[in-house]
């Protein structure tokens, strides 16, 4: 199985903790040159010096906020004018919970603008010179949720189902010029959204955060919570060659956990 991705380059977003950081590191360790996306630099030159690399000068970051889609947009041309990326993360937080009725229009609009609009410059950057390569990779780590709504997440769920649509139309469009677009979906994994989320959950419901881990593990078949580098080893395999035929899918990491197919 080719699993060889010296010379290639992957734009890593989201990339300074949990499964971006993840996802950058594995990638490294395939033989990717990682160019790190974040609007923290202390932590991106943090992150940047953790990763494996033959050549100390191969690793680069782009300092970016997503909730200013137009300064990402300048900050990534900028860097593209020297450079050309072979794989795209599209990786992001995800909006805070609570209910779908309950959420004001301003809170579905800055989701929108986080996700979609920001994955849309950022393709539409990478896009032409992987089309004169012939080969390009572009993965999106999402949510479960695009299969099975969940529960408090009301305008996370919009959304994440409104960037699975947009990859799934991008895979057919770009299909032809060797260039794969595919989704993974991680479900509980322990993130500090993650932590953020039981911690909440727990003093909405007058329990401990140990009380609802325990209930989430009653719901997961491999009775374990997920790693980041769980998550991060499906988004390593959709770069690699291996996965050259693998297009327009949704790749749930959830040991099990999602009921549906």
């Amino acid at each position: 199985m080719n699993l060889d991705l010296t010379g290639k380059r992957a734009l890593v977003c989201g990339s300074t903790q949990g499964i971006g950081r993840a996802s950058a590191m594995e990638l490294a360790l395939l033989g990717a040159s990682i160019t790190l996306v974040a609007r923290n630099e202390e932590k991106l030159k943090e992150t940047i010096s953790s990763l494996p690399a033959d050549d100390t000068e191969s690793h680069h970051y782009i300092v970016a906020d997503f909730s200013q889609p137009d300064q990402l947009k300048t900050a990534v041309e900028n860097y593209l004018q020297e450079h050309t990326v072979d794989i795209l993360v599209n990786n992001t937080g995800g909006p805070k919970g609570g209910q779908a009725i309950d959420a004001g229009p301003e809170e579905y609009s800055q989701a929108f603008s986080q996700h979609i609009v920001c994955n849309q410059i950022l393709a539409q950057a990478v896009v032409p010179s992987m089309k004169a390569a012939g080969w390009g990779r572009i993965i999106n780590i999402i949510s479960t949720s695009v299969k099975v709504p969940l529960k408090g997440l009301g305008v996370s769920n919009t959304i994440r189902a409104a960037v699975a649509n947009w990859a799934k139309t991008l895979s057919a469009e770009l299909g032809e010029f060797g260039i794969t677009v595919n989704n993974v979906l991680p479900s509980t994994s322990m993130t500090g959204r993650l932590a953020s989320l039981i911690n909440s959950r727990a003093e909405k419901e007058g329990k401990t955060p140990e009380q609802i881990e325990q209930e989430m593990l009653k719901e997961i078949p491999a009775r374990r919570i997920g790693t980041a580098e769980d998550v991060a080893a499906a988004v390593a395999f959709l770069a690699s060659p291996a996965a050259n035929y693998i297009n327009g899918i949704n790749v749930p990491v959830d040991g099990g956990k999602t009921p549906s197919l």
